[in-house]
């Protein structure tokens, strides 16, 4: 049987002080031992085992009924925080894209086989880190913009992000790569608008 974050038991979870271990088996039976160091996590945590039954995450209502904390609970959460339409996966597209956009903007893109080569690689080294399989990261988690353009030499030709006050580098880095991208669609489409416009 695989787990994941809503899913998760007592038993996949040893917390002490600060320290808290998860381990459990994910999709695709991709084994995980994530260790997490947060003493008001932990804290919250010991509470959660504390209550009745055998899932983690869980919580009592205002009658003091036992409820597990499900992903639509977490995607509405995440929701009211944003007031856009996010869900937990957009977090790790973000994350896996900007971990792979990260990696390969350190990476010669020629020759084409080699560039391959690095995708390959690159693709095993961030599902290792999501705790996907390989074929599951790229299809699912990493965004297409970024390997095709790594492929176009594209990534190379990025300015050096500077810190940004809540983003690491590499999520810098990605936001400002899908913003050029997006100005040169709007850029097409404004052409094609005005080349219209005049036939």
């Amino acid at each position: 049987r695989s787990y994941g974050l809503t899913t998760l038991r007592n038993k996949h979870v040893e917390v002490k002080g600060g320290q808290i271990l998860f381990e459990f088996r994910g999709k695709s039976g991709v084994e995980h031992k994530v260790s997490v160091k947060d003493r008001r996590l932990a804290n919250v945590i010991k509470r959660c085992m504390e209550l009745p039954g055998q899932n983690l995450f869980q919580y009592l209502d205002e009658d003091g009924v036992r409820h597990a904390v499900t992903s639509s609970d977490i995607n509405a959460y995440l929701q009211s925080l944003t007031g856009s339409d996010f869900t937990a996966k957009d977090y790790r597209t973000w994350a896996a894209s900007a971990l792979a956009l990260a990696t390969l903007q350190k990476l010669h893109w020629e020759p084409e086989a080699d560039a391959k080569r690095h995708i390959v690689d690159m693709v095993k080294a961030v599902s290792k880190q999501l705790g996907n399989t390989p074929a599951i990261c790229r299809k699912c988690y990493i965004h297409p913009a970024v390997l095709e353009g790594f492929l176009l030499g594209n990534l190379a030709k990025l300015p050096r992000s500077r810190q940004r006050k809540g983003l690491r580098l590499e999520e810098v880095a990605l936001a400002s790569y899908l913003r050029i991208l997006a100005d040169k669609v709007e850029a097409v489409v404004n052409d094609a608008v005005v080349k219209e416009s005049k036939a």
